[in-house]
């Protein structure tokens, strides 16, 4: 049978102020925050806005959308709140959930604080440790995270973004891309006991305490395309071995392909002895990453894989050792090795960017 015709939906001035406000309220319930967002769906188009349409556009079933406009006609904006449920009545109202989620927010901490703690909000707001804890994790809130960012102060940012970006996602015809960096001060680190493996119920376990046996460098160039690597450890990182690791790309890779680097700012790539060789070497073309922006660079990525699935539980009693270690984890590697594709265009990085410098500029710091 056809649904019955749906009764305009209408919405005062003051309703829709109301619903508008609720669905930007930051200290808002989320779910009458979403429940706002679909009446003001509802009154579109005269009031008679399809079901189907509106339940796509809020992410709810088209159930859950008929369940909301109906309580709405009937009672208005008294109709999305919460029904009365079986069981204790609450003991903590809406107005106190408000002003835990509203200082939580606004304000830093306690007296000299740099955050509020579970503790310290409750002893605040008289509210139980375990009320302010629940609360929280309702809101998603985490006063005791912070994570950091750092923009790059680079006069030609927006540039070196197209040109990498622009590598990354369309690579030129008969050419290798290779990004290309050092990991430096890589430790040969032994545990002061032998570690002891693992068994049922009980994790591996080593010594907290570690000897030093020295450092190395790797250099690293990982080939977009396919997701090997070539690579060569070095004891230093100056700029003789920075070349030397150039004339082994040079050797590896074959005659009639042209080499686009993607480095970073490094002193070590740009001295004068490299600036000569590479004249001589019109086949390599080095492309700059913005300064304080390694996360440009995909072999960053790569040296990662190899810290959390090689270098951080290992020991090693020699650099030598180290350095072994290292280059059968590459082989193994470049048998099978994955690429890391790069998803995000110049202009979203730079959107996201401008997002974050509004934000800096509304906070008033």
């Amino acid at each position: 049978m056809p649904s019955p015709k749906l009764i305009p939906l209408v919405l005062s001035d003051a309703e829709r102020a109301s619903l508008e406000a609720l669905s930007r309220k930051r200290t808002a319930s989320q779910s009458l925050a979403g429940r706002a967002r679909v009446i003001l769906a509802c009154a579109e188009e005269g009031g008679v806005a399809p079901l189907t349409r509106v339940a796509a556009r809020t992410g709810l079933s088209r159930e859950s959308v008929r369940k909301w406009r109906v309580r709405f006609v009937e009672r208005r904006l008294d109709g999305l709140g919460d029904a009365p449920r079986p069981g204790a009545a609450r003991k903590i109202t809406d107005e106190q959930v408000e002003v835990l989620v509203t200082r939580t927010l606004t304000e830093k901490g306690r007296g000299q604080d740099s955050h509020w703690s579970t503790r310290s909000m409750a002893a605040e707001t008289g509210l139980a440790q375990s009320s302010v804890s629940r609360i929280w994790r309702a809101f998603g809130l985490k006063p005791h995270v912070v994570e950091t960012w750092k923009l790059s102060t680079d006069p030609e940012f927006i540039g070196k973004v197209r040109d990498v970006v622009g590598l990354y996602m369309s690579p030129p015809e008969n050419a290798l891309v290779l990004c290309v960096d050092e990991k430096s001060q890589i430790q040969a680190l032994d545990r002061t006991a032998p570690c002891l493996p693992m068994l049922p119920t009980t994790p591996a376990r080593m010594t907290h305490d570690y000897v030093r046996n020295g450092t190395t460098s790797l250099f690293a160039a990982l080939d977009l395309a396919s997701g090997s690597v070539i690579a060569q450890p070095y004891r230093r990182h100056r700029h003789q071995e920075f070349l030397r690791f150039l004339k082994l790309i040079d050797t590896a890779v074959p005659n009639g392909l042209e080499l686009h680097l993607v480095l970073d700012n490094y002193a070590t790539h740009k001295t004068p002895a490299i600036h000569q060789w590479l004249l001589k070497h019109p086949r390599f073309h080095l492309h700059f990453t913005p300064t304080s922006s390694s996360w440009m660079n995909l072999v960053e990525r790569w040296f990662a894989e190899l810290t959390n699935r090689k270098l951080r539980r290992s020991a090693h009693r020699s650099v030598t050792e180290l350095e072994t270690d290292i280059r059968k984890w590459i082989n193994e590697w470049n048998k099978d090795p994955k690429p890391f594709v790069w998803t995000k265009s110049a202009d979203e990085i730079l959107e996201t960017l401008a997002a974050y410098c509004q934000r800096i500029i509304d906070s008033g710091h």
